[in-house]
């Protein structure tokens, strides 16, 4: 088992998905929330660290991992962070937790960040790993992030294009992309990449993930655009890799100040995959953060 015995596994039936995810430990809730192309399993190393002091809830998103793939609609709308972020309030809920903590890396941070515009009032700190706001990336797209990202402007082809194409080698593209956007030389969990590959390589769980970028491309920005005055009340803390693209392309702090009223950040010595790169800094920023009055 990639978590330790003291994890015990759920599956949340939400309004719009049932959620699978681990938890574990006593405390103060904190949700962790993953990315693309994986599952909860990125959390296997820094959830046993957390779960000393806090009651730490690790869920696949919806679409993703082992938890339920709602069809799609022609606006995309159940693969909206939106819709997302609500399941992830749901579960919470349904756990005895009315306010909580939360931190998320990739896709997952994309949700943190509506959760905690949607939510103002259950998130009490949050954590973004890796990302740039949704909206900045597109308003400033040129050839260097067309060339880094390039992942998000072919995974919203229509008509299947990128199922088609991703699905005749699902292992290949997926391994392609843990080591494109990890340091040189990092080395996955064995039992961690088995699960990536075997949720992922599922043709519902290719099109489920497209259609997550595909709300991103469009409903998402509609949603950013309507809170375009509302800025995150929550405390944040915004952790990136000094390896990866999101270190070599934005000034990450002044950009989450424009979005946040209280922003913190650190660069990490990793590439992308900050919670499998180095677990144990990612560990420790999360308690200094969320252990702090």
């Amino acid at each position: 088992m990639l978590f330790p015995d003291n994890f015990s596994t759920f599956n949340i039936q939400t309004s719009g998905a049932k959620i699978h995810g681990v938890h574990a430990g006593k405390g103060r809730p904190l949700l962790l929330l993953h990315g693309y192309p994986q599952t909860h399993a990125i959390w296997h190393q820094v959830a046993p660290l957390l779960a000393q002091h806090f009651h730490v809830i690790c869920p696949d998103l919806r679409g993703y991992g082992d938890s339920e793939i709602p069809l799609s609609t022609p606006d995309h709308y159940p693969y909206s962070k939106r819709a997302m972020a609500q399941d992830m309030a749901e579960v919470m809920e349904q756990l005895g937790h009315d306010k909580f903590f939360v931190a998320g890396h990739d896709r997952g941070a994309r949700v943190t960040h509506r959760l905690a515009l949607d939510y103002p009032d259950k998130i009490l700190k949050a954590c973004v790993m890796d990302i740039a706001p949704t909206r900045y990336m597109f308003n400033s797209t040129d050839q260097n992030f067309a060339t880094g990202y390039y992942h998000w402007f072919f995974l919203i082809q229509p008509d299947g294009l990128p199922e088609r194409m991703i699905g005749a080698d699902p292992t290949y593209y997926l391994m392609e992309k843990l080591k494109r956007w990890a340091a040189p030389g990092m080395i996955f969990n064995p039992k961690a990449l088995e699960q990536y590959i075997r949720c992922f390589s599922r043709p519902e769980s290719i099109h489920a993930s497209c259609e997550d970028y595909r709300a991103a491309a469009t409903i998402d920005l509609h949603h950013d655009s309507d809170d375009e005055n509302d800025k995150m009340q929550a405390p944040l803390l915004v952790l990136w890799g000094k390896k990866g693209f999101v270190h070599r392309t934005y000034n990450v702090i002044d950009i989450w100040s424009t979005y946040a009223s209280s922003v913190e950040g650190k660069v990490l010595e990793c590439g992308h995959f900050l919670p499998e790169e180095l677990p144990k800094d990612v560990a420790n920023e999360l308690l200094a953060f969320f252990r702090r009055v």
